[in-house]
């Protein structure tokens, strides 16, 4: 089975002392339930799936239904916590008078609607499960040294595509069995499922504003522009693109921001965590070398993939791009707590990096032949 890289955080967690509720939360389809179903056997715990009534019942807070829930189940596992938020009541009293371990898998934070629930500040960790990463699927991959270049180039242009969603990795090698898988990610989840969970009245809608985004990789998002080609309401689309950023469809890159007048740009980037998406909705998956979007293709790919490392590694980093007014730029500043700065530029093709950032930072070059061991050194 393939191993996640946050499995070792997961069995450390199980392991020691600490009762704190273990959220892990990512997209649908990226494996939570997956890695749930392993944990119980490996435990022999049960799972409780939130979107079942006769599941939720069980967690009311009530003392009596919360010690009979403690007494038979020292570890508790909970697929689709997003679905019944108003549990957050007995996971604080589970935590707080009972000790048990639990788990808890979502794909959307636990608020919904603007009601406002009970808080766990406190009392919870957290774990992200996303797409596989490169450097996640390379460690399941068995290859000899000799094989790596070939191995390289082949993972690359596999995710470039397809993306890497489990089920769409895992797919047969023929092309339309994964690119209707794809399609069938984003119309029954990315668009119905999350336009039913927070009762938005426009899937059209929701559609088109991903799309808008998926022709703009690698440049600024303008709300305002977006909504005046679509006809649509401004404060509309701003929250549908926050809706699909809290569920892991889109990585917000905001610009940073220094006190030298040459730094300018109010607005963010928008990448897809997942570039099989990404080209579902702009329908085309041909290879790179054939697509006049390759820059911003290959772009998307890296912010994605610094992302997922810096999610599941749990990496005190913020991640920002940097653009002055004669219109140079820096791709990807990470930045961490003692304000220490890592530049990356991004290009498909090597090049030499041109200094930019008016910080003191390391700069490098990510390209089609480096990425894996670039990321991999990032800390």
């Amino acid at each position: 089975m393939f191993m996640r890289s946050i499995e070792k955080d997961i069995h450390e967690h199980l392991s020691g002392e600490t009762h704190k509720i273990l959220f892990i939360w990512g997209p649908r389809r990226s494996g939570k339930s997956t890695l749930l179903a392993k944990i119980s056997a490996e435990q022999n715990a049960r799972i409780f799936n939130f979107e079942f009534l006769s599941d939720r019942e069980g967690f009311q807070p009530r003392r009596e239904i919360l010690e009979e829930l403690a007494r038979n189940y020292p570890i508790i596992l909970i697929d689709e916590v997003q679905s019944f938020p108003e549990s957050t009541v007995p996971l604080k009293l589970l935590h707080d008078e009972y000790k048990v371990k639990i788990i808890a898998t979502g794909s959307s934070e636990l608020r919904k609607k603007g009601q406002e629930f009970d808080s766990l500040a406190g009392r919870y960790q957290e774990l992200y499960c996303l797409p596989f990463s490169v450097d996640e699927i390379s460690d399941n991959t068995p290859h000899k040294a000799y094989e790596e270049a070939g191995f390289v180039n082949q993972l690359r242009e596999e995710v470039l595509v397809y993306g890497s969603y489990p089920e769409v990795f895992a797919a047969s090698e023929q092309k339309k069995d994964k690119t209707s898988l794809l399609e069938n990610i984003v119309e029954s989840y990315i668009l119905k499922d999350i336009v039913s969970l927070y009762e938005l009245k426009n899937l059209k809608l929701a559609k088109d504003i991903l799309t808008k985004i998926a022709l703009q990789i690698g440049q600024e998002v303008s709300v305002r522009e977006i909504a005046s080609s679509l006809l649509a309401n401004v404060s509309t689309v701003s929250n549908y693109i926050e809706i699909f950023i809290k569920n892991y469809i889109l990585i917000p890159l905001p610009s940073f921001k220094t006190n030298l007048r040459r730094a300018v740009s109010e607005n963010r980037k928008l990448y897809f965590y997942d570039l099989g998406i990404r080209n579902a909705l702009v329908k085309d998956f041909r290879r790179l070398d054939l697509r006049p979007d390759k820059g911003g293709v290959f772009e998307n790919f890296i912010v994605s993939e610094l992302e997922k490392r810096r999610r599941t590694q749990r990496l005190s980093l913020s991640m920002y791009f940097y653009r002055e007014y004669g219109g140079r730029e820096v791709d990807v500043v990470l930045e961490n707590y003692d304000k220490e700065y890592q530049c990356f530029e991004i290009k498909y093709e090597s090049q030499k990096p041109t200094p930019v950032f008016p910080l003191p930072h390391t700069l490098k070059l990510v390209d089609n032949k480096n990425f894996l061991n670039e990321i991999r050194q990032v800390r």
